[in-house]
């Protein structure tokens, strides 16, 4: 079994709040961490169980106590009627450690949830592995590395590192599953049976909507978006669905942890900036799947591999986030001149982190230039740029401008 990094957020989160809910998509693993924490104090219940969830349905505060406390109940998504009985407990009793909760769907964004569990919840997120949790390593954080002042790139490892092994590596994407499969047509056999779950289950447990059918298309859409600024106007004229409509779909995909969205960055005066998200899919395997390309198609197809990195790259960020001490904002900047950063980390502190990816080995001056520009706008905020490149080793492109090859964004 591999361990998650988020082990140890869990751990402490139960030793100071009543309620602790590990929240991400399905099938990254909550069950199985949740499990750690399992003992004769602290049972285990699941309403993938159809007569427990029955229970928890026609009569949760009976349900409940028939618990007792502590206790983990797993895809609590499926019967929200649990959680106004949760915060009456907690309410006379505020013993850390009540209650840790699994869900598949961020029930959070229903503003009743979000109301009744206010100040009494951790929400721990928990996303498709990391390179590092792949690897067994779970303690590494490579971003940590890269948000340090001081950066020498003659203290890096070196990593020779193959064109085929990065491709491999994002055609396999996070999730535990596919990812420890053999070849990419079992892995596509993974996905395409996963979209099928969200869509006869998890959907209709936290949404009464029709034209479930429309769903995949719109998912391929999606991913041959990703990247992309979200723009519900013109997905609504390529799919025929009212924008409406459509803009309800998006927002469940995100409840359903299948959306990443990455904010924009901006500086006064904010004229300059455009401030539409971008939109990623969770996952590059995923997005392989929806796509249709296998890792030697990556290697043959350069539009597809722009996409592809760039989307591997902003889960992996997401990812090391999600697991991070430091918690920077992960944002990114498209100014109206065109301009653009990638990605653009922001510290507490106000220190910016500029990242960029390149689908080539050999860099021109147009894949730094954002860099450059972002460096400009931020003057002594500005901590460094890199580009995330499929070179061979470090180089330095200007001041505080580095490039750096793929695998260093998980091996430093």
């Amino acid at each position: 079994m591999l361990r998650r990094s988020a082990e140890p957020a869990v751990d402490q989160a139960l030793q100071d709040t009543p309620v602790t809910v590990i929240l991400g998509p399905r099938q990254v693993g909550k069950s199985t961490l949740a499990r750690v924490f399992v003992s004769r104090e602290r049972p285990y219940v699941t309403l993938d169980d159809l007569t427990a969830l029955g229970e928890a349905k026609r009569n949760p505060a009976q349900f409940l106590d028939s618990l007792g406390r502590p206790v983990i109940i797993d895809e609590v998504q499926r019967a929200p009627e649990l959680f106004l009985p949760i915060k009456q407990r907690v309410d006379r009793d505020r013993k850390p450690g009540a209650y840790l909760l699994t869900g598949s769907a961020n029930v959070f964004l229903l503003p009743k949830i979000a109301d009744s569990l206010a100040g009494r919840v951790q929400t721990i997120d928990l996303l498709p592995l990391t390179q590092s949790e792949l690897a067994a390593r779970p303690e590494n954080n490579a971003l940590e590395t890269l948000l340090r002042p001081e950066l020498d790139p003659r203290d890096l490892p070196d990593l020779p590192t193959e064109h085929e092994e990065i491709t491999e590596t994002i055609a396999r994407g996070g999730f535990p599953e596919p990812a420890s499969r053999p070849s990419q047509a079992r892995r596509r056999a993974w996905f395409d049976s996963y979209v099928r779950t969200l869509l006869d289950r998890d959907v209709r447990d936290i949404a009464n909507i029709e034209g479930l059918s429309q769903m995949p298309r719109l998912l391929s859409l999606l991913a041959r978006r990703s990247g992309e600024p979200f723009n519900v106007l013109s997905l609504s004229r390529e799919t025929g669905i009212p924008h409406t409509t459509l803009t309800r779909y998006v927002e469940l995909l995100k409840a359903l942890y299948l959306l990443q969205s990455v904010p924009a960055w901006t500086q006064e005066p904010a004229a300059r900036f455009l401030r539409t998200p971008n939109s990623f899919l969770v996952d590059s395997g995923l997005l392989c799947a929806l796509l249709g390309v296998e890792a030697k198609g990556l290697e043959a197809e350069h539009d597809a591999l722009v996409i592809a990195l760039k989307t591997f790259v902003a889960n992996e960020l997401a990812r090391q986030i999600a697991a991070s001490s430091a918690k920077p904002w992960l944002l990114h900047l498209r100014s109206v001149k065109r301009s653009q950063v990638d990605f653009v980390l922001q510290t507490g502190q106000g220190k910016l982190l500029g990242i960029q990816t390149a689908a080539v080995t050999s860099l021109a001056t147009e894949h730094f230039a954002g860099l450059r520009y972002l460096a400009e706008l931020a003057g002594e905020s500005f901590l460094r740029g890199i580009v995330l490149c499929l070179g061979r080793e470090p180089q330095w492109l200007g001041k505080n401008i580095l490039a750096l090859p793929i695998p260093y964004l998980w091996s430093l």
